[in-house]
């Protein structure tokens, strides 16, 4: 039993101050039930994706779901959690209910509410997603553990600065065509490859720039088994879908490889029966732009080292031959932990239907989908297509 995206919902990321986690979620459902042209009585069972780990007191959040409409009161209603692929984790568990027969219409969630704590708690929190046996090391949190990747690719590889900030400043010109992003400005390769008080050092070699943004926001996504599809008016098929999971420990292994990303793209490319450059675009997880680097190389676009030379020739730009993170990317549009892998299937699935507006790639036909947990160690990699 095959399983197809048929209704999404997509809230605006950004510091939302009028907003908690409950009204997060609710308006995310209660949209993607309109989209989708039903209510909550065609549901089967809700998913919800959230990190919080602190962020909210709502730690017991699946039920909140419920109050997107009257008629989900009773259904089951799950929380998962996956580090920053906590969206990614809710969406395939819908999908193992649905291929399982259990469920022929699902409700998944991706939301956070992180603004309302100060920065420090914020890096404290998102630390706790790496193992408690290496707290500190290296010190500054997750900055700290994807400088000292970065340190290790440019000891392998040289000095890519340059590099990164191409990244930043490709994604910042897609962001500012995004209506939902977080930070809707075109900053320039020059600024985003110079050290300035605007854009300081965070940890070498890694600037403010480099780093994706502490942003509220919520996406939702309606699921349906390939026999339910018929009664909607829009279908984007999930073709592929891999998770692979790598040790905690860094310790155990070279981050700056990139093995479980590696593994996760290629088993999902042999899955769905392609290969990476039959793609028309590819939304990936730049939580830092090292990250964005070492996945083009992941996908296999280019060999070790070498994934610099797509940007010189342009081939991950929106007018290039795969546009890597059309959207923005989580360092434009923003990074709300459990919304991040949902929003990426959602205008993911809105480019494949052509509903994308500005964020339009021309005669999208197939899209792939990488969201990462922690320090490459979960590692979700779909591939979509459109179904009717």
């Amino acid at each position: 039993m095959g399983v197809a995206i048929v209704g999404w919902a997509h809230l605006p990321f950004g510091r939302l101050d009028g907003l908690g986690l409950e009204d997060l979620i609710t308006r995310a459902g209660r949209e993607a039930l309109q989209h989708a042209g039903i209510d909550g009585a065609a549901v089967d069972g809700v998913w919800l994706g959230n990190l919080n780990g602190g962020f909210t007191p709502d730690v017991f959040a699946s039920s909140l779901a419920l109050q997107c409409d009257d008629a989900l009161r009773w259904k089951p209603a799950t929380r998962l959690e996956n580090a920053c692929a906590s969206g990614s984790a809710a969406l395939y568990a819908a999908c193992d209910a649905i291929e399982a027969g259990r469920a022929r219409v699902a409700l998944v969630i991706g939301a956070e509410k992180m603004t309302s704590v100060s920065g420090a708690e914020t890096t404290r929190i998102l630390g706790d997603c790496g193992y408690s046996g290496e707290a500190g090391h290296p010190p500054g949190g997750f900055p700290g553990i994807f400088a000292s990747i970065a340190q290790d690719y440019f000891a392998a590889h040289g000095d890519h600065s340059s590099t990164l900030a191409r990244i930043a400043a490709k994604n910042h010109a897609n962001g500012a065509l995004n209506p939902w992003a977080h930070m809707r400005k075109d900053l320039g390769f020059e600024f985003c490859n110079t050290v300035s008080d605007r854009n300081p050092m965070i940890a070498a070699p890694l600037r403010k720039t480099d780093c994706s943004l502490v942003s509220d926001g919520a996406a939702a996504i309606i699921l349906a088994a390939d026999d339910a599809v018929a009664d909607f008016p829009r279908a984007v098929r999930l073709r592929a879908r891999v998770q692979v999971n790598d040790l905690l420990p860094m310790a155990r292994r070279r981050v700056a490889d990139f093995e479980g990303p590696l593994r996760a793209w290629q088993q999902a490319l042999q899955q769905a029966g392609c290969a990476v450059h039959d793609l028309s675009l590819a939304e990936v997880h730049d939580c830092f732009t090292i990250a964005e680097l070492l996945t083009y190389e992941a996908m296999g676009l280019a060999p070790a080292g070498q994934g610099h030379r797509l940007l010189e020739d342009g081939t991950v730009l929106r007018s290039g031959r795969l546009p890597v993170n059309a959207s923005g990317g989580l360092k434009a549009k923003g990074h709300p932990i459990g919304a991040t892998g949902v929003s990426m299937h959602v205008v993911s699935a809105m480019q494949l239907m052509g509903e994308a507006g500005d964020l339009q790639v021309p005669g999208a036909t197939l899209a792939g989908v990488f969201n990462m947990g922690g320090s490459a160690v979960a590692n979700y990699v779909s591939i979509l297509e459109r179904a009717r």
